[in-house]
């Protein structure tokens, strides 16, 4: 499928997307600095005029940041099936630039871990997409229009096997390397699959976060009506996401209706896993904005960050005990909810969308 570039100067864009992704990025360093020393760095962390712009035309789903080390380069999905790229650093007037891949929301963007050049967009569309940016071009990955899919992540560290979540509670495994993935895996969550999201370290297990339902499974034994490895119980409405902790996996934070961000004790995947910290949380984000997602810092295995409701207007970082560690907020440039936000993988780098389809990025 061909993509369409709205803005101009698009063939400078083009070339300067196509040098970047030549370098090969920096590999993820994980932070051993001590909390008080990361709290300094996040208060360094400030958002500018320069850094707020509207990248996509509605209300935005999904969030992305570029692993570059040298450059900024933020994607951003909308509601009615617009991927914006924006290149902070950029000198042209014009520093974003839209592609139209998908018909419906795109609920779920990650660049590759193995090519960054190449962004994977999936929509409630039923398609899950490979974005080549340089050729215009997202081709199909998987498609399957029985079904609105929901999100999706990468079992195999190469990128060539996925998992993708389905709101009607079924799973695929999607082998890239066959012409046609495996079928459609009835995964035993009773209502949505809202977020998938794989194991850090023991890759073949992904967590499932549904209406009240969050489990983990193990991806090398999924049949139908599959059992969970481990249930995580306790939230009384539904769920919005759960993650794993990046550096270990033995943590999963859980975003829940009832008000609750929770941290669950995963370290071992064959009893149940204990609730070591709920967190009061205004959750009641409503019909007009997105659902908080609490998303960890990649570099670190004890943080993360969630929108927030208060005013002013912030994304707060938390602490696994519940320690409120900052609030991101500017009183001359931030003043919406950010409900979907995204860390860079290595650098102090937070961005933040809300329902108007504009981004803000606190940086060094």
């Amino acid at each position: 499928m061909v993509a369409t570039v709205q803005e101009p100067e698009t063939d400078t864009f083009l070339s300067m997307w196509a040098k970047i992704n030549q370098v090969e990025g920096k590999k993820s360093e994980k932070n051993s600095s001590n909390l008080e020393s990361y709290k300094t760095r996040l208060r360094g962390m400030v958002l500018r005029e320069e850094h707020v712009a509207k990248v996509v035309k509605s209300r935005i789903y999904s969030v992305a940041v570029h692993p570059s080390e040298s450059r900024t380069l933020v994607a951003a999905g909308d509601k009615w099936g617009q991927i914006g790229l924006w290149d902070l650093d950029s000198s042209l007037e014009n520093r974003a630039y839209v592609f139209i891949p998908h018909s419906q929301a795109v609920s779920c963007l990650h660049f590759s871990p193995v090519n960054p050049a190449h962004l994977l967009s999936l929509s409630h569309d039923g398609t899950l997409r490979s974005g080549d940016v340089t050729r215009r071009i997202f081709e199909e990955i998987y498609r399957n229009e029985s079904h609105s899919l929901s999100s999706f992540d990468f079992l195999a560290s190469d990128a060539s096997t996925l998992v993708v979540g389905m709101w009607d509670g079924k799973v695929a495994i999607v082998d890239r390397r066959t012409p046609i993935p495996s079928p459609e895996i009835s995964v035993d969550l009773h209502s949505k699959t809202r977020t998938v999201h794989v194991h850090p370290v023991r890759r073949e297990y992904f967590v499932a976060a549904g209406e009240r339902n969050v489990s983990i499974y193990d991806a090398r034994h999924l049949k139908s009506r599959s059992q969970a490895v481990v249930a995580l119980s306790g939230h009384t409405k539904s769920v919005a996401s759960a993650y794993f902790s990046p550096v270990t996996g033995n943590r999963v934070v859980t975003t829940c209706a009832d008000d609750s961000l929770r941290i669950f004790g995963t370290q071992c995947l064959s009893s149940l896993a204990p609730i070591l910290t709920t967190i009061r949380h205004n959750n009641n984000t409503g019909r007009w904005l997105t659902r908080f997602r609490a998303i960890w810092d990649p570099k670190r295995d004890d943080c993360f960050v969630v929108g927030s409701m208060a005013r002013p207007r912030q994304i707060q970082a938390f602490h696994t005990s519940g320690e409120l560690l900052h609030s991101f907020l500017s009183e001359d440039y931030l003043n919406s909810v950010c409900s979907i936000n995204s860390w860079h993988p290595t650098r102090y780098l937070v961005v933040g969308g809300n329902s108007s389809g504009r981004l803000h990025v606190f940086k060094e």
